[in-house]
């Protein structure tokens, strides 16, 4: 069965380059980005982990936790982190699962016999606190991800989690927001008071409440 937004993500005990991690317990009160990787030494995802590397100082602004996961063993991901560190000019500061026998790939779906039986596919998920999967996103082999996409969508998620709004079309921080449907016009100069403006009555916008 496919895992789906809004399922509870599947706790798991597994070996990583930072030792014997419990999920749950690893990720507490945090969010957290699991994102997987088809295999070790593979370029697009060399790319992608030293950006994530590099990109650790923005998602603990955000309370995040990142954790990679690929299937092959914890040497050998240790062996990688050599060249990534060298290739990418950074120091990989996050744990990747090492995932030889497919336990974590299977929970997580990750192996699609229609891409392939013996590899993962290339999939990130969002999982808020609550430990529920809010995001989730599978790219082909050739394409990296896009990981200041991802920052932008925890930053819609975080938002839309605590105050009665969305987020439009290529929203960014700091920019207006859309009130949701369920909240009458008259009801929005108490909910937000910073003032809001009717395009049409079920297209009401706000700047961003929480700023």
């Amino acid at each position: 069965m496919s895992l789906r937004l809004s399922d509870t993500a599947p706790d798991f005990t597994a070996e990583t380059t930072f030792g014997k991690i419990n999920f749950y317990e690893w990720l507490g009160n945090s969010w957290g980005v699991l994102f997987s990787h088809p295999a070790d030494f593979t370029p697009v995802c060399t790319t992608e982990l030293g950006t994530v590397a590099k990109l650790k100082p923005e998602f603990e602004k955000r309370h995040v936790k990142v954790i990679a996961l690929s299937v092959d063993p914890v040497q050998s991901h240790h062996d990688w982190i050599k060249d990534i560190n060298e290739t990418q000019n950074t120091v990989v500061n996050f744990p990747i699962i090492a995932d030889p026998v497919f336990e974590v790939s299977k929970l997580y779906d990750l192996v699609h016999p229609n891409a392939s039986d013996k590899f993962t596919v290339r999939s990130v998920f969002v999982i808020g606190p609550d430990k529920k999967v809010k995001l989730i996103i599978t790219y082909p082999a050739s394409t990296g991800r896009n990981f200041d996409e991802l920052l932008r969508v925890i930053d819609s998620l975080q938002l839309t989690a605590n105050y009665s709004v969305a987020t439009p079309a290529n929203w960014k921080h700091g920019e207006e927001v859309v009130v949701v449907p369920s909240i009458k016009t008259e009801e929005i100069p108490a909910k937000f008071p910073k003032g809001h403006k009717v395009v049409k009555p079920y297209l009401r916008y706000t700047p961003q409440p929480n700023l």
